[in-house]
């Protein structure tokens, strides 16, 4: 598989910036964040062009949604994604922006979080957000670019109902390992077997589990939390997905810990 990390994960300043820190953990390819490259074209408008001048590819990209509110569990499950109400017209019209970005510079893939999905398809908040992501894929195809649904807001069992209900060519899953744990979801082995022949793009990060129920597990270097790797890339191998993305969103020594999982994903055979 390709091997890439996420821009964000590095926080950089500038495209320069970016370039510098890609290079100091050894990688050549970026998921790139596009919400900033269109929000504030001044710093990151020439970032494409920054990065095919360094030799760096973007393997894929992430989208961000408005209003989203991570400070707790609670305030992220009614603002994230395509759910508050006072937020889909903006949202909508900033998938569309950034679907003619992706779409301009060739991408195949965005990710982004749909969102907490319910799981009863009885539930009119069910057909709201399923409704909502039709017209946002539908935005993403139009461009020839797939949309890649993150996982960890509701169990695989969960986001294998809304993908056969969906029935959209144009979407899949970006699998994340350590957001199954972070949210409390499921097992990321046991997830992964279920969503494979859907996964179109991993997330390579890990975390442990919460002890105190309505709060987030913590996130920790690859290798030192509860994602079991061996068996992990196994069965990832079953999965359309040709690329991996390191992904550390905590921790004082990113680029250090970035390197790890570098070392993680080589040492079992995942890249070249």
């Amino acid at each position: 598989m390709r091997l890439a990390v996420c821009s964000w994960s590095l926080q950089p300043t500038d495209p320069e910036d970016l370039v510098q820190k890609v290079r100091a953990c050894g990688l050549d390819r970026v998921q790139l964040a596009l919400s900033p490259v269109v929000r504030a074209p001044d710093v990151w408008g020439l970032v494409f062009e920054v990065l095919q001048d360094a030799d760096i590819a973007v393997e894929s990209g992430m989208m961000e949604t408005v209003g989203e509110d991570y400070s707790s569990l609670e305030s992220i499950a009614q603002t994230g994604g395509l759910r508050p109400d006072e937020h889909w017209d903006a949202n909508l019209e900033h998938a569309q922006a950034v679907a003619t970005l992706a779409g301009y510079h060739d991408l195949e893939l965005v990710t982004f979080h749909a969102g907490f999905l319910p799981h009863d398809a009885d539930d009119p908040e069910r057909a709201k957000l399923l409704g909502r992501l039709r017209d946002v894929a539908n935005v993403f195809a139009n461009q020839r670019v797939k949309l890649g649904l993150e996982t960890g807001q509701e169990s695989a069992p969960t986001l294998a109902s809304v993908l056969t209900e969906l029935d959209h060519p144009n979407v899949g899953v970006n699998f994340d390992p350590a957001n199954m744990i972070l949210y409390g979801m499921g097992d990321p082995l046991e997830a992964i077997r279920v969503l494979a022949s859907s996964v179109v793009q991993i997330h390579v990060k890990d975390a442990t589990p919460t002890e105190t129920d309505g709060t987030w597990g913590a996130e920790v270097a690859v290798g030192s939390g509860a994602v079991p790797w061996s068996d992990f890339f196994q069965a990832a191998r079953s999965c359309p997905a040709e690329a991996l993305v390191i992904e550390r969103e905590a921790g004082a020594t990113r680029e250090e810990d970035i390197i790890t999982a570098k070392q993680c994903v080589t040492a079992h055979g995942m890249c070249c």
